[in-house]
């Protein structure tokens, strides 16, 4: 217990008065770190880089660095998580200047790669050059069936790809919830029209 990969209402409940560590450079790892800094003592956001505007909007960065119980770590990655049946403390390992701190932590919120992992999939379904899943309108010249693709159905009929994985998507958690909850309409509409 300790390690999560979405900061809702329900992870900020274990978040009360303690000191957390939020790891990641994009927008959702930002929002995360607002958010999770209304409840939490103290809240160490890291970055593998030194800018924190290379993948997030300014408006996020400048909350967060007037944010006075946000601490951001650059050049910073997790080495070596410390606890038994639940996360005590991390190692913060410092790449510039060098070193690694040992710091408290009661819980750990993972929000990195923008890396789609979808080499499980058959190579019947379009990606793009970087592996997102082409789907609605992005498959319109390679779509087999005379009606028009669905807005989240890839280019095999039937199967949907919903979230970070598509290739056009915002890449945070409430777009992907509303994603997930189009793919099951457009799921029901398949399966009537078949």
């Amino acid at each position: 217990m300790g390690v999560y990969y979405a900061a809702t209402a329900v992870e900020a409940q274990f978040c009360q008065g303690g000191e957390i560590v939020v790891v990641g450079g994009g927008n959702s790892a930002g929002q995360a770190a607002i958010f999770l800094s209304q409840c939490a003592e103290k809240v160490r956001l890291v970055i593998r880089g030194g800018d924190l505007c290379k993948s997030m909007s300014s408006y996020l960065a400048q909350r967060i660095e007037q944010t006075e119980n946000i601490e951001l770590r650059r050049y910073t990655r997790i080495s070596r998580l410390h606890g038994d049946e639940r996360l005590a403390a991390l190692d913060l390992e410092c790449s510039d200047p060098g070193g690694v701190e040992t710091v408290d932590c009661s819980a750990l919120f993972v929000f990195i790669g923008a890396a789609p992992f979808v080499t499980w999939l058959p190579d019947s379904i379009e990606r793009d050059a970087k592996g997102f899943v082409k789907t609605g309108p992005q498959i319109q010249r390679s779509w087999p069936l005379h009606r028009s693709p669905f807005f989240l159905e890839t280019s095999c009929p039937g199967v949907f790809a919903a979230g970070d994985v598509r290739l056009g998507s915002t890449k945070r958690v409430a777009s992907a919830v509303g994603e997930g909850a189009m793919a099951v309409q457009f799921i029901h509409e398949y399966l009537a029209s078949g």
